[in-house]
């Protein structure tokens, strides 16, 4: 796949990026083109992101970085955080590590069904500071491919999934 500066990928385990060049080091004596990206910091300021990557162009799709889903996909995934009756260990610990695990995978849907399972448990008992705190970047994460592949706002992509999480 080629990516284009001024396009907008997905990153696994921090969501979206923006390509913001292209940069040829010199690795191991072979010269290597890389992708620069910029994560974007959770207010869409791009350029300005938290997080620069760069990423070995010709190892980019094997290390995850991929264009945002398509609409289709986006009905499956609003599909995954509209379901209510999911087991979820109730071990904290179990829980946990479940979760961190769907979240290092990188896959969209599971982001999804970690965001569903920790709104649930939410509503049900508080979350730890642990559990809050994955809540808020796994949400960050969907918003933020979800706000691409909708061409909006990560807030109005963000009220999108709330809605679809309130509902019962």
């Amino acid at each position: 796949m080629k990516f284009t500066v001024g396009s907008k990928v997905i990153y696994p385990a921090h969501g979206t990026a923006e390509v913001t060049g292209r940069a040829t080091r010199v690795v191991d004596g072979k010269k290597v083109k890389y992708l620069e990206l910029s994560v974007a910091a959770g207010d869409e300021s791009w350029r300005g992101g938290a997080l620069k990557v760069s990423v070995p162009e010709d190892r980019a799709e094997d290390l995850g970085v991929r264009p945002a889903i398509s609409l289709e996909e986006v009905d499956d995934v609003l599909a995954v955080l509209a379901v209510r009756n999911v087991r979820v260990p109730t071990n904290w610990s179990r829980r946990f590590k479940n979760h961190q695990e769907k979240m290092k995978s990188g896959d969209i849907y599971e982001c999804a069904e970690v965001v569903r399972n920790l709104a649930l448990r939410d509503r049900q008992s508080s979350l730890s500071s642990a559990e809050k705190a994955m809540q808020i970047r796994a949400r960050r994460i969907l918003v933020s491919e979800l706000s691409v592949s909708w061409n909006v706002t990560m807030e109005e992509a963000g009220d999108r999934v709330d809605k679809v999480l309130a509902e019962d």
